[in-house]
């Protein structure tokens, strides 16, 4: 679900680190990261979605298939709010702030053939794809190349799951 407000997220307090990336950098840095986390709690949630509701002649192999990207979500998930952590920040990982953050579109609840959960699957991973992109660069303009290096992990893994997706439609195209 998309914010209608335009205001950052207030910034909690930093913890002190020996990290030596400066705290203003690194306050951007966990601002930056916390915006993936919640696109990438509302993936992960929206790979359960489909998992669990997904009917049709494909059912197993795309049930399966479902579950897999979500543990891989689940993953970078764990990744992000590591890196904030890390950082000296505060992950803000909740049902909650992801659901008012994430910048997915809202998952179809009335979706049931393999095709239709193809398409939203692929539309979500598409987009946190497209925002995992756009933070590599963000990251790197904050000189921090490993939270870059991380995103550009997290965005191999995710263009290979939405190549297995997409596969399940593009036979038919």
């Amino acid at each position: 679900m998309k914010s209608t407000t335009n205001k950052p997220p207030p910034q909690p307090r930093m913890y002190e680190t020996e990290n030596d990336i400066s705290e203003n950098r690194r306050v951007e840095i966990s601002a930056l990261l916390n915006q993936r986390l919640a696109d990438a709690v509302d993936l992960q949630t929206q790979m359960k979605q489909a998992h669990w509701n997904v009917k049709g002649p494909h059912f197993i192999g795309l049930h399966e298939l479902f579950d897999k990207i979500d543990e891989a979500v689940e993953a970078y998930v764990d990744l992000i709010a590591e890196r904030i952590v890390q950082l000296g920040g505060i992950a803000e990982g909740t049902a909650r702030v992801a659901a008012e953050r994430s910048r997915l579109e809202e998952y179809p609840l009335d979706i049931a053939d393999g095709h239709a959960h193809v398409e939203a699957v692929s539309k979500a991973l598409s987009t946190f794809g497209r925002e995992v992109r756009k933070t590599i660069d963000e990251a790197g303009e904050l000189q921090d190349v490993d939270t870059s290096d991380m995103f550009t992990e997290i965005s191999r893994g995710i263009d290979k799951w939405l190549w297995f997706v997409e596969a399940h439609s593009q036979a038919s195209k």
